[in-house]
């Protein structure tokens, strides 16, 4: 009889589970042992190496910041999950510093013994000694660096997580169960932070729930108060004893949080104008413009032009570009709390096979990477680029384009240059032309490569907002529905033939489908691994209201009502401040998009355009005089000699090196230009960012090109039209 009662309820306990959740999900101790395998998800290779590096400097020496860095770093360790200290920070930054002067040394030693210049041996060694020194703080600071960076990402997840917070609570006044709820929907880094939360418990560090939570809102007191307020006001609902009063905190948290972020976006986008602006200034119009008289100024001044293309190599393609994206992590770092994309990855691990290039070979799908393409591509476009110097390393004989030398090497007197001799260039228009393949190569390429990881994903994300945008709507009418007394069940079918042909009325038809036709639960229906309609559109919102769904079911049809029309309010004013925040950033937004695809490719086409004209000018000048120099009589013309020296061939800039330096720093400051813009409009969204790089990657090069082409030719044709004569 035992054994028959026991079989029983066996049978029975099984059916209960199949629709209900079990008390070991919801568990915090099963919950908090997460964090560990998230954080080691959360954290990339290369954060785990620098832990490793700083706690293995620290153990050879230990360098103690001061107590006011110190405090400072420990609490961005905390905030990135490093197990790391501040003294490990410190000594990694000293043995960096330290290796990179001992390489300087080395590489002083090898100049001297090789070029035999005391010069040349102690200015390079000296420039990287003084680099390294001055990257002391810098290297010191990379916690801070990371910490801001994460906080950037976790601010764009704050209303989502309070809105999950209250959703979950409205229905069941349970903190530690809703913070679990909202961890499980908002995804990394915030996620992890809540996780902690729970570990800290765990591990003995709180002895409760809100001590923990306490704890962890301190940090967010200087940089989101709204947040912190909005937590409160959750924890306060929990002491309510009328159930009006409690939703009604719950729903002041929610507008606390909504409204605080509107108005320090509108404070963030009136301070932006000016940083903006000056950012355009300072790392695009001035440093570009300032090349249109490089090559005169160049030509003037001392020095080999092979030591001038170095140093304007590392001052436009390293330092500018370096500088350019610092101020702009500057501003990022300032954006307040915003509202967050759907993660698709996150929310459906096999989505990441469209981030490669799917082949079907009969029944298999073969994944191919897009970088072999890619870079395919790059390799192609770019070896254009370095004919010219093929040809003079081939000794291929040159060619007319234009009245002038197609390539244009010369020797240091200025005059064509001749098979075997040292010669100095190219000069040639036409290796100009040629060498614009190669920042077109380098943007195309990483544009295929970036279009090629986007295409799919973001179709679906365009389909998923869609089902967002009218989702609240239709949750307004399923609790309706609800509310009126037909069932759950029947009441996916009714919304659906409400809203047909739309993405809303395709995820409640597959819902209805599959309770009808395949007699699936509610439950089942949605979240059912191979059928389930959620995994059509990978949305946490729409997840999460689903979950809210299938927990309120159990507490009859009043409540389903009741939670779905809250659902819907919620869902229809995060909806109207998101796009008021869109509209106090579209002027900026519009204005760096305007400077990504127009204003900085025309004004580099140009430039180039005009250096070509000048360096053709300077070379044709240096010529005719030497020629003069040498045909005339010396007595009479002794003023050329001086004239000569003046434009001596091998202090001039090629425009072919001039332009290879532009052109990357184009695709440089295009790529950093559009990390920012996507930054300012959405946060810390990783999918959009690839999706406008492959985009403005296109453009940009490509109007560059063509400016640079055209304007090229038109004033070289100009160039040669001048009569450089001799004086008399």
């Amino acid at each position: 009889m035992d054994k028959d009662i026991k079989r029983i309820l066996e049978k029975y306990q099984a059916k209960i589970q199949e629709n209900v959740d079990t008390i070991e999900e919801y568990n915090p101790k099963i919950f908090s042992r997460e964090y560990l395998i998230f954080r080691e998800e959360a954290l990339s290779r290369a954060l785990t190496i620098y832990e490793r590096l700083c706690n293995f400097f620290e153990k050879i020496i230990k360098i103690r910041p001061k107590e006011k860095d110190a405090k400072k770093l420990q609490d961005s360790i905390e905030a990135v999950h490093l197990k790391i200290t501040p003294e490990g920070a410190a000594s990694f930054s000293l043995f960096v510093v330290f290796i990179t002067i001992l390489i300087s040394l080395i590489l002083g030693g090898f100049l001297f013994f090789t070029t035999n210049n005391l010069t040349t041996a102690l200015l390079w060694p000296l420039i990287l000694v003084i680099i390294s020194l001055s990257l002391v703080k810098p290297l010191t600071n990379i916690p801070n660096y990371l910490a801001s960076k994460w906080r950037l990402k976790a601010s764009n997840q704050m209303v989502l997580c309070v809105l999950y917070i209250v959703m979950y609570m409205r229905h069941t006044s349970n903190l530690e169960h809703a913070i679990k709820f909202s961890a499980d929907h908002i995804g990394n880094p915030l996620a992890l932070d809540l996780r902690k939360v729970f570990w800290d418990i765990e591990t003995g560090r709180f002895s409760n729930i809100k001590q923990s939570l306490d704890y962890y809102l301190v940090k967010w007191r200087n940089y989101s108060l709204e947040f912190v307020e909005s937590f409160h006001l959750i924890q306060g609902s929990l002491y309510e004893s009328s159930e009006d009063r409690r939703v009604t905190m719950l729903e002041k948290a929610l507008d606390v949080i909504l409204n605080g972020t509107y108005e320090k976006m509108l404070h963030y986008a009136q301070e932006l104008k000016n940083p903006i602006t000056m950012l355009h200034m300072l790392g695009i119009v001035l440093p570009i413009l300032g090349l249109v008289i490089l090559p005169l100024v160049g030509s003037l001044l001392q020095g080999a032009g092979t030591t001038k293309i170095i140093i304007l190599f590392l001052l436009y393609n390293i330092l500018l570009p370096i500088t350019v994206y610092l101020i702009g992590v500057n501003l990022l770092a300032k954006r307040p709390t915003g509202y967050s994309e759907t993660d698709l990855i996150s929310q459906n691990p096999e989505l990441s096979k469209y981030k490669n290039i799917l082949i079907n070979i009969g029944n298999r799908e073969v994944q191919v990477s897009p970088f072999w393409i890619s870079f395919a591509i790059f390799f192609v476009i770019s070896f254009i680029a370095f004919i010219p110097l093929i040809m003079n390393l081939l000794n291929i004989p040159d060619i007319k384009f234009l009245g002038v030398n197609f390539v244009d090497y010369r020797l240091d007197n200025g005059l064509p240059c001749q098979k075997g001799e040292v010669c100095y260039g190219p000069f040639g228009v036409g290796a100009v032309l040629l060498s614009l393949f190669f920042p077109l190569g380098i943007a195309l390429g990483l544009g295929t490569y970036y279009h090629f990881r986007t295409r799919r994903l973001i179709k679906l994300r365009e389909e998923t907002k869609k089902l967002e945008l009218e989702f609240a709507g239709s949750l307004f009418q399923l609790g309706n529905r609800i509310g009126d007394g037909i069932p759950v069940e029947l009441g996916f079918s009714d919304v659906a033939k409400n809203m047909e042909d739309t993405p809303t009325g395709d995820f409640f038809r597959r819902v209805s489908n599959n309770i009808q036709r395949l007699g699936m639960s509610v439950k089942e229906a949605i979240f059912n691994k191979k059928t389930g309609a959620i995994w059509y559109y990978p949305s946490s919102l729409i997840e999460s209201s689903m979950k809210v769904l299938i927990e309120t079911a159990r507490k009859g049809p009043l409540v389903v009502s009741k939670a779905l029309v809250s659902i819907s309010i919620y869902l229809d004013r995060i909806h109207q401040v998101n796009e008021r925040l869109k509209d106090l950033l579209s002027e900026i937004i519009s204005s760096m998009k305007s400077q990504i695809s127009f204003l900085t490719p025309i004004i580099a086409g140009i430039v180039i355009g005009i250096s070509t004209m000048i360096v053709t000018i300077l070379s044709r000048l240096s010529a005719q005089l030497t020629e003069t120099t040498t045909s005339a009589d010396i007595g009479g013309l002794g003023g050329f000699t001086g004239l000569v020296g003046l434009f001596e061939i091998k202090n001039i800039i090629p425009s072919y090196y001039l332009q290879l330096i532009v052109g990357l720093y184009l695709v440089e400051i295009t790529f950093i230009l559009t990390v920012l813009a996507n930054g300012i409009e959405n946060g810390a969204d990783l999918l959009n960012e690839q999706y406008s790089l492959s985009k403005n990657l296109y453009k940009s090069s490509l109007f560059y090109i063509i400016v640079a082409f055209f304007v090229t030719i038109i004033f070289t044709i100009l160039a040669n039209a001048i009569q450089l004569g001799a004086p008399t």
